[in-house]
This record gives structure tokens, C-alpha cells and sequence, in this order.
């Protein structure tokens, strides 16, 4: 390549557009290394858009890029590495960006992919309250179409690093990918880490200046007037670089901004993805007022049109939008990573006056992240999420990134004694207030949970893994107490709160000592809880107690539906030991007898085995025993219901039957018994029941030989029906004998039930001869079996038959003399 000063950006960029095509991923990346250290900044702006497409893929999803969401060390160790060391936060692409950052350049991300909310919002020219879209939306000079946000490389960069896990969804997959150990999910460690450090500060950015500092991003001049659309928050960063004398006094309050930009940018990309009414719904009511004010003005100055047809467009809008378990795995890392970034926060002082001149920025910021950047936003996530995901054990993503949130003790820096782990932790006082600050993410949510377990198969192992680990958090001493006094504060009277107080505590901000000038303490923990649940679900919202009859009702159920699912669980296991002990050498090759008609079980636990059937068991009774001590269950009910589920079988073998009702028509499914049917809970036994010469051919038969066989017993029995009737109806014991081979005792004897007719009486069928026995392969193989083995002692096939025969005519007698008394044959 030649040298740096005789060449032209769109040469450069061309010839790397060419390097793409022609060498390998490794030379690339270190040509790149080359071209970063050694070209200007004025050189690499132009490459700059071009390379971050590249990289993360276009936003379209046509483009791949170097598809870091598959890029996996165990499959690519070499790309793997390179890929790391390449986009590290030290690493040459993020000098890239600080070397343009330091010339302040402008680069233009499209509107319209941004998440819908938020690009409805804007198109309306209502501004989010975001302050990451403050004085950054342009448009072009043709009016309101190709809406275009003016982000400095820094933001640039992380956009699209950001919102390439939610356009990339397609992308080609050859082999098993673990969301976990992939490149892109690395990197977001990597960066949470780096930008969000528990210890330390924020590493300074490398200069290309000597003695320089790369500065922090400058306010721009709105491009159109803008309606701020929620509360409006001030940036940190602007609050506190302008209250420095110099931007070099502070590294830390002039690199704050990383770290806050970045934060927002996650949220936003991530988490901001709902219908534009649920947007709407968490917006105060005098916000509301200025944007129809602010919409009535735009529609009188350009005689309606404009304003009436995006106000149509903003309340039409419903964003289709599903998250990929990946999609939530990254979301559970940013929140188990703003736990323990939270929690890192260093004592405060003992002097509020003092707090406020000595907490730098990044504490401060450590203090509001979670409820000012995340609480909401995350809220409303998971609501869809338990709303919209599919019922089955992909949900596991989603319940673990919810119960990781609930639980910030378990990121504190403070560890227990190693002999104290293996009891139960119970939940210090010290986090009340963040459950009371937090409470529909424990009541709410809980409800949603209980809806979706009651509509599950609980006798699957994965499924009632799930109940079993919400029951065993929820259950951690002192968490449903401390859940249940944050409910009394919300059901307060609000008579004693000043009014004044809402403006305060709307608008989350720098700690402890905003609240110490209100004497009653109470009183502002009600109002705290209070201002929560109203910003949420808004100021008409019907609060269901956690701890309240319907939600008891609901767990009760669960209860119900828990012994059920062992019940179940233990038949399935009892009905699969009493298959293996009678399977012989025969089944090997896949022969059973004529009585197993496969019946289903509608259930996966026979393929799981034994195993898996005793960690169910062990599940579901751990978890009925937690949701006995979080509710305080009666025990005497509980056991009544377990007695109840426990007595399905009844004197005529009736075992676990769907729930139903006795008709003059027979037996009529309840919709519990719907429900049981198909969620594999209980079943029919469906077996044949009509003349067993002529059910279907079974997989271990003969097709040919059941034919041939079915027309010469048909013959026999056309031929000699009188004469075997008249065998038959004798008493002595040759009509014993004939009774007990010419007549079908199995048939006789059993006893079916159908769903439909409540007399299933069986038709009798008469004496008559069957030979279908002998096409099944089990019968042939056993009858080879013997004659091989009477070859060896030099019996022929003639007297090897004899032998046969002389032996089952005794069996036969003796079975005559000792099953005459009850075998039923008056039918």
C-alpha cells in the first residue's frame, strides 16, 4: 500500500473494499491495524461508515459483516481471537473512534431503525425523553421524510454494535452456536466492563495528542422545534462538566459520558420495544397536555394535514417485535452486570453536605443507574416477554434474566462464611427500599409467571424446573415480608402526603439526602412505592395484592395442578418400569406382544428415563413445600388435595382418567379434563376393541402369513363351527378343554371404557379356531429357536413337532383344570 499522504480517501477506501474480496480474514484486520496507526483522521472519516457496516453488518440484515453472534473459539480459535483483540476496548477500532472523535465528526444513522417507539415518537416530531436523542435529530432540506440522527463515532459505533443482535436474526448457521461463547456476547462484557467498572474508574481513551484529551460530545442546535415527550432528565454529563473550572481537572467527569452514552445506548437498542400505546400509557398527564397543545399548534399552521395524518400513524403504530432467547441472554448480562456495578457504590459519607462536593460523577452514577436508565424500560420488556413467549422451555432465558433483577444481594461485594452457604441466606433489611422501589417487578410479575405455569406441562422436568426456581427465590427468608410491606405502603391512605412531593419524586436523582428534609419517614416510603406503580401502569391502575385472595387462589390451583403432575409423573414411571420387566430378549428387535397397543402417554419421560422422572418429583415437591412457606398454605388443605388427586384409581381399574362427567350418554369431558388431554396430564386408554382376528396388522407380524392363516382359519371355522358349538357346551372335561382353545378369554375378560358408550359390553364371538398366532415373528423365532436347539441333540423336525405337541396338549390340561373355575365364557 502507498505510503499514507499521496493517497485519496475514496482510493483508500476502494482498495480495502477490494482486500474484503481477495485476502484472508487475518492479513485484513491487521492491514486495517496499519491503515488506523498510520493515515490521518481527515483520511479515515471517509472509510469510517463503510467499516463499521463491514464489521456489525448492514441494518437492513443483508449484509452480515464478520457475524460475531456465530463466531465461536471452539469452532474459529484464530478469527476468534483476532476478531477480540480488533474491536477490544483498547484495541485499534476503538482508537479509530477516538481519533475521529477528537475532530469531532458527524455521521448520519437512519430514524427508521430505530426501535418503533422511539421512530414513531420522532416522525411525529415529538422528542423521547431520552437524552441520548437531544439535539441530534436532522432533516434533510426537503421536508419531513429520510429522518437522519447526527451521532458523533463514538455513538455511531455502538449503535450499530448494539442493534446488529436485533437486525441480524438470519444469519447462517452451519453448526451449533452457544449464545454465550460467541464474539459478540464476549464483547459486551467486555465493554460493560470497561465503561461500567465496579472497581476503579473509567479507563481515560488513548490520545492521539500529546498531553491532549478527547472531548466530550458538544450540544448542537436543534435542527426543528421538538415537544419533549416524558420527563425531561438532565445528562450527567452536562451537569457536572459544567460546573468544572477546566475539562482537564476531572478526567472522570469529562469521560463520564462514555459510560452514560453507552448505558443508553443498550437500553434503547435492547429493551425499547413494545406497542406505542403501552409508551403512551407511562407518560404523565401534563406531558400529554403539551404534546396536544404542541399538536394543535403544528396542525393550525399547516391547516391540518400533516399533524392529523402522523397523529393517525403514531396511534396506528403496533410494533411487531419477538426477542431471540440470544436477545435475552445478553439482556441478563447487562443486568447482572448493573447489579453489581450499582452495587459497588462506595459508602456515603456521614455529612450529606459534605455527599455533594465529594461524590464524583461516575458514583453519582452508579446511585441512579438502575432507576433512571433501566427500571422502566426493563419492566415493560419483561411484561411482553411473559405476555408473548411460547409456552415451553425456552422461557428459561427469560425467567433467569427476571429473577437475576429481583436479586442485586446475590452481585453485593459481601460474601457469607463458607460454612454458612449451605443455609438458606435470608435477604438483609438494607433492600427494602429497592423492593419497594421495584415492587410490580415482584407482584406483577409473579402473577404473569403463576398464569403462564397453570397452562404448562408441569410433568415435564424443564417445566417444573422453572416453577421450582421461582418458588425457591421467592422463598429466601425475609423476601415475601419485606414484598408484603411494600404492598401495605402502597395500599395507604394518601391523605397525609403534601402535594408538593410529586414533582420530587418523579424524577429520580442523586440520593438519600433529597429526602432527609421530610420528617415523615413512612410517609415517603408510601409515596416512593406509590409513584412507582402509577409511573408504570399509570394513575387508573387496579394494584392486585400479591398477598390477596385471587392471587392465593391462583397459587392454590398451582398446588393442585403440582400433586396432579406428581401423580401423573409417578404413573408414567410405574407404567414404564412395568413395560421394562416385561420386555424380554424378543424385544430387541423391536417385537411386543399382542397385548401392548402402544398407548400414549402424551409426555416426553420416557424418553428423558427414570432419572429425569425423579428430578420432577423432586422439583415440584420442593417447590410445593416453598409455596407452602411463601403463602403460608394450611396444611391440612393441602394435604386433603393431595389425598383427592391421589385416589384417581378406582375398584374397576380406572386409573388417572381425564376429568369427567357420568351422562346418560356415558362419559362427557369438563373443560379441566380438555385441559388435562392436551397438556398430557391424563389420557384414555384407546385400545381395540373389535374381533382381534381382524385389528390391523401389527409391526411384529407377518403380513403374509396373517393372510393366509386368517382365510385357513376361516375355513377351519366354516367347516367344523357345529361341531366345535357341540364340544363346547359339554361339562365333562373334554368340553373344559375345548372351551378353554376355541373361545377368547382376553377379550372376555377385559374391560373397556370409552369416552363415548357407557355400556361396553363385548360381543361374544363364538368357539372358534385362530392361527394368527404363529405369523408373528416372536412365534416363529421361538419355534426356530427350539428346533435348532433339538438338532443339536439329533431330533428332526417331525419328532422336534411331536414334542411341541405332546408338551402343549399337558400345558393345556393342566391349564384346563385350574382356570375352569373362573375363566367367563358366557357371554
Amino acid at each position: 500500500m502507498a505510503g499514507p499522504h499521496l493517497q485519496q480517501p475514496s482510493f483508500l477506501l476502494a482498495t480495502l473494499k477490494a482486500d474484503c474480496v481477495n485476502k484472508p480474514f487475518v492479513q485484513r484486520c491487521h492491514d486495517l491495524e496499519t491503515v488506523i496507526e498510520e493515515f490521518p483522521a481527515k483520511e479515515l472519516h471517509g472509510i469510517f461508515p463503510w467499516l463499521v457496516e463491514s464489521i456489525f453488518g448492514s441494518l437492513d440484515g443483508i449484509i452480515v459483516g464478520w457475524n460475531l453472534r456465530c463466531l465461536q473459539g471452539r469452532t474459529n480459535p484464530t478469527e476468534y481471537s483476532v476478531a477480540l483483540d480488533f474491536l477490544d476496548p483498547s484495541g485499534p477500532m476503538m482508537k479509530l473512534v477516538y481519533k475521529l472523535q477528537a475532530e469531532e465528526y458527524r455521521y448520519d444513522f437512519p430514524v427508521s431503525y430505530l426501535p418503533g417507539p422511539v421512530k414513531a415518537s420522532i416522525q411525529e416530531q415529538v422528542l423521547p425523553e431520552c437524552s441520548l436523542y437531544h439535539n441530534k435529530v436532522q432533516f434533510p432540506s426537503s421536508g419531513g421524510l429520510g429522518l437522519n440522527l447526527a451521532l458523533n463515532p463514538f455513538e455511531y459505533y455502538m449503535f450499530y454494535f448494539a442493534i446488529s443482535l436485533i437486525t441480524q436474526k438470519n444469519s447462517p448457521v452451519t453448526h451449533h452456536v452457544s449464545p454465550s461463547n460467541s464474539a459478540y456476547f464476549i464483547l459486551v462484557d467486555t465493554y460493560l466492563k470497561c465503561f461500567l467498572p465496579t472497581e476503579g474508574s473509567v479507563l481515560p481513551p488513548p490520545s492521539s495528542n500529546p498531553g491532549g484529551a478527547i472531548p466530550s460530545p458538544a450540544p448542537r442546535s436543534p435542527a426543528v422545534p421538538f415537544t419533549s415527550y416524558g420527563m425531561h432528565h438532565t445528562s450527567l454529563l452536562k451537569r457536572h462538566i459544567a460546573h468544572q473550572p477546566s475539562v482537564n481537572a476531572d478526567p472522570a467527569s469529562q469521560e463520564i459520558w462514555r459510560s452514560e452514552t453507552l448505558l443508553q445506548i443498550f437500553v434503547e437498542m435492547w429493551l425499547h420495544h413494545y406497542s406505542l400505546e403501552m409508551y403512551q400509557k407511562m407518560q404523565s398527564p401534563h406531558v400529554k397536555l403539551e404534546v396536544l397543545h404542541y399538536r394543535l399548534s403544528i396542525s393550525s399552521k399547516h391547516h391540518g394535514s400533516p399533524a392529523q395524518s402522523s397523529y393517525q400513524a403514531l396511534h396506528a403504530y403496533q410494533e411487531s417485535f419477538k426477542p431471540t432467547e440470544e436477545h435475552v441472554l445478553v439482556v441478563r448480562l447487562l443486568v447482572k452486570h448493573l447489579h453489581a456495578f450499582s452495587n459497588s457504590l462506595k459508602p456515603e459519607p456521614l455529612s450529606p453536605s459534605t455527599h455533594s462536593h465529594t461524590a464524583s460523577p461516575l458514583e453519582e452514577f452508579k446511585r441512579v443507574v438502575i432507576p433512571r436508565f433501566v427500571q422502566e424500560k426493563l419492566y415493560i420488556f419483561l411484561q411482553h416477554c411473559f405476555g408473548h413467549w411460547p409456552l415451553d422451555a425456552s422461557f428459561r432465558a427469560v425467567l433467569e434474566m427476571w429473577l437475576s433483577y429481583l436479586q442485586p444481594w446475590r452481585y453485593a461485594p459481601e460474601k457469607l462464611p463458607q460454612s454458612a452457604e449451605p443455609l438458606p441466606r435470608s435477604v438483609s433489611d438494607k433492600w427494602a427500599a429497592f423492593i419497594q422501589e421495584n415492587l410490580l417487578m415482584y407482584t406483577k410479575l409473579f402473577v404473569g409467571f403463576l398464569n403462564r405455569a397453570l397452562r404448562t406441562d408441569l410433568v415435564s422436568p424443564k417445566n417444573a424446573l422453572m416453577v421450582f426456581r421461582v418458588a425457591k427465590v421467592f422463598a429466601q427468608p425475609n423476601l415475601a415480608e419485606m414484598i408484603l410491606k411494600g404492598e401495605q405502603l402502597f395500599l395507604e391512605p394518601e391523605l397525609v402526603i403534601p402535594h408538593r412531593q410529586h414533582r420530587l419524586f418523579m424524577t429520580p436523582t442523586l440520593g438519600g439526602s433529597f429526602f432527609s428534609s421530610w420528617p415523615p419517614t413512612i410517609t415517603d416510603a408510601s409515596f416512593k412505592v406509590k409513584s412507582h406503580v402509577y409511573s408504570l401502569e399509570g394513575q387508573d391502575f387496579q394494584y392486585k395484592q400479591m398477598f390477596g385472595t385471587e392471587v392465593r387462589n391462583l397459587v392454590l390451583k398451582l398446588a393442585q395442578l403440582i400433586c396432579q403432575a406428581q401423580q401423573t409423573a409417578k404413573s408414567i414411571s410405574d407404567h414404564s418400569a412395568e413395560t421394562m420387566a416385561s420386555q424380554s430378549f424378543f424385544s430387541w428387535f423391536r417385537f411386543t406382544p399382542s397385548d401392548m397397543n402402544g398407548s400414549y402417554t402424551g409426555n416426553d419421560l420416557d424418553e428423558i428415563g427414570q432419572d429425569s422422572i425423579k428430578k420432577t418429583d423432586e422439583y415440584l415437591e420442593k417447590a410445593l413445600e416453598y409455596l407452602c412457606q411463601i403463602f403460608k398454605l394450611n396444611e391440612a388443605q393441602l394435604t386433603q388435595m393431595m389425598m383427592k388427586c391421589g385416589t384417581a384409581q378406582d375398584e374397576n381399574g380406572k386409573k388417572q382418567l381425564p376429568d369427567c362427567i357420568e351422562s346418560e350418554d356415558g362419559l362427557i369431558l369438563t373443560p379441566l379434563g380438555r385441559y388435562q388431554i392436551i397438556n398430557g396430564l391424563r389420557r384414555f386408554e384407546v385400545q381395540y376393541q373389535g374381533d382381534t382376528e381382524l385389528q390391523p396388522i401389527r409391526s411384529y407380524e407377518n403380513a403374509t402369513l396373517v393372510r393366509l392363516l386368517f382365510r385357513l382359519s376361516s375355513v377351519l371355522n366354516e367347516r367344523f363351527a357345529d361341531q366345535m358349538d357341540v364340544l363346547c357346551s359339554r361339562q365333562d372335561f373334554v368340553g373344559r378343554l375345548c372351551r378353554y382353545h376355541l373361545t377368547n378369554p382376553h377379550l372376555i375378560q377385559k374391560i373397556r371404557y370409552s369416552p363415548v358408550v357407557k355400556d361396553g359390553t363385548s360381543q361374544n364371538w363364538g368357539p372358534r379356531i385362530s392361527l394368527r398366532f404363529l405369523a408373528s415373528y416372536r412365534t416363529l423365532i421361538s419355534l426356530l429357536m427350539i428346533y435348532f436347539i433339538a438338532s443339536w441333540f439329533y431330533i428332526g423336525p417331525v419328532g422336534c413337532t411331536f414334542i411341541i405337541l405332546i408338551g402343549y396338549f399337558l400345558y393345556a390340561v393342566i391349564m384346563t383344570f385350574f382356570s375352569e373355575g373362573w375363566k367367563p365364557h358366557e357371554h
